[in-house]
């Protein structure tokens, strides 16, 4: 037994930097994915190429809404600081319409530019559904309110219902929708059944999941969540003003 155990605590620490980097190729592939600049048949190399080419990673202070040099954006881990009293603060009732109890000061965005220009924001999301925190990315459009695109990169919701979170077609509605109304409140949500597109708030509206209604509300809150006052509301408006 004490060799066994010796021999997979060993193996564990050994494999440790390969899992992290493993870890981190997934992430960068589905940022790609997300943003249209890649797909899943993408090699590690080419991920890491096209990553490190077209995708800039910047620190966010989600308290000030303005970039930050206070951590290193690629190294820095949002999640494991939202379990940091020093480096999160608790939400509770209202405030915490994701249900994640604890939100990061900092966390990191994505860039792509054209031109020298904005091309897409590309946001970390993240909320419970009905069986797990569903993690993923949200990318806009220069604009700052159209969705170029939509996904999640980890959850455990139940497959053929919650999990349908990963169908393409569910996923490719949310292309071309608007996060914002007219008077700049976040708008965007998953409704109960289908869109009706006469509706005037179709632009802003996706079709809900069968069966899974907790999911979809989920998906709603939590993309409020991050869209709104709590996570990147105010950075969007001072990137808006080009005081970011």
């Amino acid at each position: 037994c004490l060799v066994c155990s010796v021999f997979v605590a060993g193996a564990a620490v050994a494999l440790r930097p390969i899992q992290t980097e493993n870890r981190l190729l997934d992430k960068q592939r589905s940022i790609l994915s997300i943003a249209g600049l890649g797909d899943a048949s993408m090699s590690g190399a080419q991920v890491k190429q096209v990553f490190a080419e077209r995708i800039e990673a910047r620190l966010v202070d989600l308290e000030t809404g303005k970039f930050s040099d206070a951590q290193d954006p690629i190294t820095f881990d949002p999640l494991a600081s939202s379990k940091d009293p020093a480096l999160s603060k608790a939400l509770a009732g209202q405030d915490d319409i994701a249900s994640i109890k604890r939100r990061e000061r900092y966390s990191t965005v994505y860039i792509v530019e054209q031109d020298g220009q904005l091309d897409t924001l590309i946001i970390p999301v993240r909320g419970y559904g009905l069986w797990s925190t569903l993690h993923g990315f949200i990318a806009v459009k220069g604009d700052l309110n159209t969705v170029a695109g939509f996904g999640f990169y980890e959850h455990a919701e139940t497959p053929g219902l919650g999990g349908e979170v990963d169908n393409p077609k569910w996923r490719k509605q949310w292309l071309g929708k608007n996060l914002f109304n007219s008077k700049d409140e976040v708008a965007i949500h998953v409704v109960k059944g289908n869109v009706d597109p006469s509706s005037p708030q179709a632009i802003h509206q996706i079709d809900g999941l069968a069966g899974a209604t907790l999911t979809s509300n989920g998906v709603t809150h939590l993309v409020q969540f991050w869209l709104g006052e709590n996570g990147f509301g105010s950075f969007i408006e001072h990137l808006r003003a080009g005081e970011a």
